[in-house]
């Protein structure tokens, strides 16, 4: 365990109590909460095909390798840290090719921050800042709502060939 990171929790004693479930970007999650407030289809911009929650808001657990694989989704995402043995960095390219590497996590002197928020439309991936050290718990937050509809998941030759310059990291953190 990273000595700059202090949790009473394990990975397994989360999945368990929390009733985390296998995630399909990778990880393991749990909606927690869902807005019964809903934004009708005429009221949301083109790209949604449907009415929408106001807002969701789900439990991620990431442990040692596993990663949060390229994806997008047509709705801001916000990412809240909540505990763990290790930071998380969210990678976030933008429609413009510009690559921001977010550091989520406890340790404010090293730059982590306890919250970050991606743009719609970008592509989003995460993994533990340092895969040895452990596990990470955040939450995501997303407005309007998220439904499976709105999820796009890369695949390296698609999103290499859009953005080149990133063929490295997109390779690493996507599935086939």
């Amino acid at each position: 365990m990273n000595s700059n990171y202090m949790t009473r929790y394990t990975a397994s004693y989360l999945i368990e109590k929390l009733q985390l479930q296998p995630h399909p970007e990778g990880g393991y999650y749990l909606q927690i909460y869902q807005d019964k407030s809903i934004i009708k289809q005429s009221g949301l911009p083109d790209k949604f095909d449907g009415d929408r929650s106001c807002l969701t808001s789900i439990y991620y657990l990431l442990e040692g390798k596993d990663f949060s694989a390229f994806h997008r989704i047509k709705s801001d995402e916000v990412w809240h840290y909540y505990t763990g043995s290790t930071g998380v960095k969210i990678y976030e390219i933008k429609t413009d090719g510009e690559l921001i590497v977010h550091q989520l996590g406890q340790i404010l002197d090293k730059g982590e921050k306890f919250v970050s928020a991606i743009e719609k439309s970008s592509w989003c991936s995460a993994e533990l800042s340092n895969p040895s050290a452990g596990f990470a718990l955040v939450g995501c937050t997303v407005a309007p709502g998220f439904e499976y509809q709105d999820l796009e998941i890369a695949t390296f030759k698609n999103l290499s060939e859009q953005f080149p310059q990133h063929t490295e990291i997109i390779k690493k953190l996507t599935r086939n």
